[in-house]
């Protein structure tokens, strides 16, 4: 995938109940693999590839980016 096409098909969609920013990277897809960070970002793969990230407590992790 171009770099440009990587940035056209990224979908951002936020939950504001649970705080956690979702990213995919093109149409959303079930992963079928799934690594955590201990900055609490969940990588989601599919068949070895990143199909996107799910980022928990999004609302202090982008203010504490902010402030700093």
């Amino acid at each position: 995938m171009a770099k440009s096409a990587l940035i056209d098909q990224t979908k951002l969609t936020y939950d504001p109940d649970g705080d956690v920013l979702y990213i995919s990277f093109g149409a959303p897809q079930p992963a079928d693999d799934a690594d955590v960070t201990d900055e609490g970002v969940i990588v989601r793969l599919r068949e070895g590839r990143i199909v996107g990230l799910s980022i928990l407590n999004a609302t202090r992790k982008v203010l504490a980016a902010q402030a700093a």
